[in-house]
């Protein structure tokens, strides 16, 4: 096949950028910063020892790997994928890989324990272990300390590998674990261990990148190992024959149908109360956070002291049709609003008032100063309130704990650069 006349999907291939054992990254002429990754119908264990066709497994592996990116691209993580392009490839962001592959694992199993003589199998790690392997076939990958990693000193796209670097992979790394294994709870699978790996973008970002499949993780489904859906199978064979294969396939098809089927639930609604028309300003800086968390968010006017009947229809209203729920109070001067939903309603209640300078004491006091069986919280600013509502959904729903985390990973992603940046001896 002519790599300078071949298209996939419209994209017309360059040179091929690299070759492994199960795929190819193209170059893409007419799409600068971009290439393009194409599985092939291969499996292979043992560093290749091990290696067998197994038709349709490509388009298999293509498209679970875009299930799993789809996840993590909806909860903010950086990765380098773009799109799926045709049955057995998909678009992604020209990275500059790191040679270093990330395990996380929350069971002892496999190589570990060989590795880690008298642990039994099953040993649970929390939080998960994580482990780092250098990219190097002839010497089966051998595992990496931090400090081998540093020492190696990588530089790609101008981004020298450091301390600080090590920290936001094995940040990002646990992060990522962690969203999988609850997006696979929600099919009842135990996600046992998975590998990852990262690039350096053209602008010298870190990004998760490479492919996320059946070869990447175990997975056993109602946390049975002689259930095992995942390459483990394949693995374990002494010899290989065609009816093995089949099996593994259907394994392999298995995962990627299940994966369709982890859609995140949008059952939940966060109802902002406001006493009067000129908080609006004020309840829609709440519900702009809520909606960038993830979160389903009306807005509505009602005054507790004005018209009571009225707020408490709203809250009936509300309580007949959601079982995820949590109303925001949005009320200065004497809050009513908040004690009295919170006095009415099984569901959370958040008080965030629209304190202003002048009588901030007064307006927060109000929302503090509770009755005795109420227990409505009060935070003071409309980030802290969307925060808060999202904290107790994340509670049963997976993405938007997911966002949750990906949002404490930025903010640890952002201190690092900036302390980075101006940390050191200066002689002014």
């Amino acid at each position: 096949m002519s790599t300078t006349t071949t298209s996939i999907d419209g994209y017309k291939l360059g040179k091929v950028l690299i070759e492994g054992k199960t795929k190819q990254v193209y170059n893409l002429p007419e799409h600068p910063g971009l290439c393009l990754l194409l599985s092939k119908d291969r499996i292979t264990a043992g560093d290749g020892v091990k290696a067998h066709d197994l038709a349709g497994k490509a388009q298999i592996s293509n498209t679970t790997n875009g299930q799993v990116f789809r996840l993590l691209n909806e909860a903010g993580v950086r990765t380098a994928y773009v799109k799926q392009c045709g049955e057995k490839a998909f678009i992604a962001r020209r990275c500059e890989m790191i040679p270093i592959e990330w395990v996380t694992r929350r069971l002892a199993t496999g190589s570990f324990l060989k590795r880690n003589v008298g642990v039994p199998e099953g040993y649970r790690f929390s939080p998960p272990k994580q482990e780092t392997f250098f990219k190097d076939d002839a010497n089966h990958d051998p595992q990496w300390s931090d400090e081998q990693i540093i020492s190696a000193k990588f530089e790609l796209n101008g981004l020298t590998i450091g301390q600080d670097e090590v920290d936001i992979m094995r940040r990002t790394t646990l992060l990522v674990f962690e969203i999988l294994e609850r997006a696979w709870q929600t099919k009842n699978c135990a996600l046992i261990d998975m590998k990852v790996e990262f690039g350096v973008d053209d602008d010298g970002n870190i990004v998760l990148a490479d492919i996320i499949d059946s070869d990447s993780w175990r997975l056993w489904p109602a946390g049975d190992k002689r259930l095992m859906v995942d390459k483990q199978v394949y693995r374990n064979l002494t010899s290989v024959t065609s009816t093995d294969l089949d099996t593994v396939k259907r394994n392999f098809i298995w995962v990627s149908e299940q994966l369709a089927d982890i859609v995140p639930r949008k059952d939940h609604l966060v109802v902002i109360l406001m006493g009067s028309a000129s908080d609006t300003s004020h309840s829609e800086k709440i519900a702009s956070s809520c909606r960038s968390l993830g979160l389903n968010v009306e807005l509505r006017v009602s005054s507790a002291h004005k018209a009571p009947e009225e707020t408490l229809r709203i809250v009936r209203e509300y309580e007949s049709v959601m079982t995820n729920l949590i109303f925001v109070a949005v009320a200065g001067r004497s809050n009513g609003l908040g004690p009295v939903l919170s006095g009415s309603t099984n569901y959370p209640v958040i008080n965030c008032p629209p304190v202003k300078s002048d009588n901030m004491q007064v307006d927060a006091w109000s929302s503090l100063n509770l009755p005795s069986g109420l227990g409505c919280a009060t935070v003071l600013y409309p980030e802290a309130a969307a925060l808060h509502a999202a904290t107790i959904l994340g509670l049963s729903n997976f993405m938007i704990w997911s966002k949750l985390r990906v949002k404490q990973l930025n903010n640890f992603v952002t201190l690092k650069k900036a302390d980075k940046e101006l940390r050191g001896v200066r002689n002014v």
